[in-house]
């Protein structure tokens, strides 16, 4: 109960600071972002221990002592396979066992691991220090008002990924970010676009899925594909589902 009205409280102050914008200055990049993160989550996103099934594997977050843990936990024939990501690197436990890999596989399944979680608790890696966010104005996507934000990373800490571009559409009432999509270069490289829906509440931190696409027309830029979308130029690829979502109180210092 207590943790309902705290949330409730944050949510109301969140949402009454944004609406001084129309009388006084632009909210900026940076502002958006963490009115978007509190009320989205806010510090539970650090210590709250987190899992979720995704197309038949299990997501786990941890916190261990002051370090964070994302693991991938599956079944492949008959054995029973945990990748964990820290920030020291990858490893792979195979029926209890560490096994060698070679360093090309652990980079790449480090990474998926790294990409499930990362999408599954937007918008608070936002905040990471490699991140860079500019402010790229308004837009009207299905009748709402939206701040449109541009994110790119630094190489240093910035992942494999680091050259990868992202735009994120923060609804202007509510600040939480209802579309996002990038610009990815491995395997050839692309564009997607995410919508996100069915919205949900979990022991105060929210989780969406999202309908993924991508246009129809390869040749087409990251910063226009919010037209392509309200033009209807955009194919359905997939839908990105999280299941069985759990959040618990971790012991993160």
């Amino acid at each position: 109960m207590k943790k309902t009205i705290y949330f409730f409280i944050i949510s109301l102050l969140v949402l009454t600071s944004s609406c001084k914008e129309e009388n006084g200055k632009r909210l900026t990049a940076q502002q958006i972002v963490d009115k978007s993160i509190a009320i989205c989550g806010g510090e539970l996103y650090k210590t709250s221990n987190i899992s979720f099934e995704f197309r038949d594997r299990k997501y786990v977050k941890e916190n261990e002592g002051n370090q964070k843990l994302l693991k991938r936990i599956f079944e492949n024939d008959s054995l029973n396979i945990v990748d964990v990501k820290t920030s020291k690197g990858f490893e792979r436990y195979v029926d209890g066992q560490l096994i060698t890999i070679p360093d090309s596989l652990a980079i790449a399944y480090g990474n998926s691991v790294n990409s499930v979680h990362y999408f599954a608790y937007l918008p608070y890696g936002l905040n990471d220090p490699a991140v860079n966010k500019k402010y790229l104005g308004k837009i009207s996507i299905n009748n709402k008002e939206y701040y449109k934000i541009k994110v790119t990373f630094d190489q240093e800490n910035g992942g494999e990924d680091y050259d990868d571009v992202y735009i994120y559409w923060f609804n202007t009432k509510t600040l939480k970010p209802d579309f996002l999509a990038y610009k990815f270069h491995v395997d050839g490289g692309g564009l997607r676009f995410r919508e996100a829906y069915n919205e949900h509440y979990v022991n105060g931190i929210r989780f969406v899925d999202y309908k993924n696409f991508k246009p129809i027309e390869n040749s087409r830029s990251l910063y226009k594909i919010d037209s392509l979308y309200i033009q209807g130029e955009l194919e359905l690829l997939s839908k990105i589902d999280l299941k069985q979502i759990e959040v618990n109180q971790g012991n993160y210092n």
